[in-house]
């Protein structure tokens, strides 16, 4: 596993780590499908013993039941991973809202380090927070108290846009921010990452794979089961994913699966620390792990990958 450094912050993390959305499950919505808690857990260790030291999760993530998983699958080597979570779904008062009081965020992260059986967070991020927070410094005032305290060793936020990812940079104080790039989110490549490397920020990607897509596995007339964020698109809007893929299955070969091309694009850019792509069982960490070590995509596919994003893929 070859390891980047995650900006300012200093340590050096695994290129591919592990995204733990999904083995959240959907018994409160907003995730991947059903899961077997058992496999899940095994599914983190295996990561570990292939050389992951980066797991990123969020409080809302199954209403603590992914920090639940991982506290008990990585509690005999806390100190060898490095441990990120995220906060802002408020999940405890009925149904879920957004919460970024200082006192709420407080309150989330002493009740993640519970689940997550540890006394600090390596990376504690604002999830998705409202764009005119994201540039105000004093948004970022809680975050830094709980630094002092030792509870935390760096923050950052998530986000959807390039437009916000520029807003935190004008702040000037998140270390790390959380962006959706993949194959199928490559405007952050024009619109973000050259910013993001003169101001030394570290990038985690997030849905590397596209919701799925790019595994190249789901059909166009897919059916996603309650609980699954995909179980309410429109057939249309899956039918143009599953087409999208289609396009780009030019970058699969008989040494790289199109999942593992999909992780070698992101990591084709050297301002990304890390990718994140999500797993809930043994044989998803194998795959995803083993890109680091697949064939890297030449000059000429990573070209065409881009050409087809800048013409809709064709749609």
């Amino acid at each position: 596993m070859r390891s980047r450094p995650l900006g300012r912050t200093g340590p050096q993390v695994s290129e591919v780590g592990f995204g733990a959305w999904a083995i959240g499950g959907n018994a409160h919505g907003n995730s991947y499908g059903p899961t077997d808690d058992r496999e899940s857990i095994a599914a983190a260790r295996r990561a570990v013993d292939l050389g992951v030291n980066f797991f990123d999760t969020a409080d809302v993530y199954g209403w603590g039941h992914s920090e639940e998983l991982l506290g008990e699958a990585l509690q005999d080597c806390r100190d060898e991973v490095y441990l990120a979570t995220k906060v802002g779904g408020d999940f405890y008062h009925g149904g879920v809202r957004m919460n970024f009081d200082p006192g709420y965020v407080a309150f989330a992260l002493d009740r993640s380090l519970k689940r997550l059986r540890t006394d600090r967070v390596d990376l504690y991020q604002l999830h998705n927070p409202p764009a005119e927070m994201m540039a105000d410094p004093a948004t970022y005032e809680v975050l830094e108290a709980l630094k002092s305290e030792n509870k935390i060793a760096h923050y950052g936020v998530s986000v959807h846009e390039p437009a916000e990812a520029l807003l935190c940079l004008d702040s000037g104080k998140p270390e790390v921010v959380q962006v959706p790039f993949s194959l199928f989110r490559q405007e952050w490549i024009n619109e973000f990452l050259g910013e993001a490397r003169r101001s030394g920020i570290g990038v985690i990607a997030r849905e590397p794979l596209g919701n799925g897509f790019l595994t190249g596995k789901i059909r166009s007339d897919a059916k996603f089961p309650p609980g699954d964020i995909r179980h309410h698109w429109p057939p249309t809007m899956i039918a143009a994913r599953a087409a999208a893929a289609s396009h780009l299955a030019f970058l699969a070969r008989p040494d790289r699966t199109l999942a593992q091309a999909a992780l070698r694009f992101v990591l084709a850019f050297p301002e990304i620390s890390v990718t994140i792509p999500g797993a809930k069982t043994v044989a998803q960490v194998e795959e995803n792990v083993t890109a680091t070590n697949a064939p890297p995509l030449t000059e000429a596919e990573i070209r065409e990958a881009r050409t087809l994003h800048a013409k809709d893929f064709g749609l």
